[in-house]
């Protein structure tokens, strides 16, 4: 069977596996390359599977498709709101250990998410 819709924000060696794991006519979004490494991937596979990839990025569709892009926002907001999704924190910080998060983040010891937590009154931060 497969999956019908791969986001890929990590690229590496993982994205073979991701491709040959997607359905028949399924989608392949490239987001990012977490891994530090941009995959080659066998290009026969969505032949094969009649799917299709897509770069994904975000950064320019703002810019270029602005409602395109507040409808996707509204749609994961949404997704995310009902417990269908879930951001993997891995590590959270308060605001006064903002350098320590950047330099987990540049040293790659990060999965997923590094969440700043700012400071407000009364808060035990």
């Amino acid at each position: 069977q497969g999956v019908d819709v791969v986001l890929d924000p990590v690229g590496g060696s993982a994205s073979e596996v991701c491709l040959r794991n997607t359905a028949w006519n399924g989608r392949y979004m490239v987001i990012g390359f977490a891994s530090g490494e941009i995959p080659k991937l066998p290009f026969n596979l969505p032949l094969l599977k009649g799917c299709s990839i897509m770069g994904v990025f975000w950064g320019t569709m703002i810019g270029k498709e602005p409602k395109r892009f507040m409808g996707h926002l509204k749609d994961l907001v949404g997704l995310y709101s009902t417990g269908k999704i879930a951001p993997l924190v891995s590590a959270t910080f308060p605001l006064n250990g903002a350098w320590e998060a950047l330099n987990m983040l540049s040293q790659r010891k990060v999965l997923g998410k590094a969440v700043i937590l700012p400071s407000t009154p009364g808060s035990k931060l």
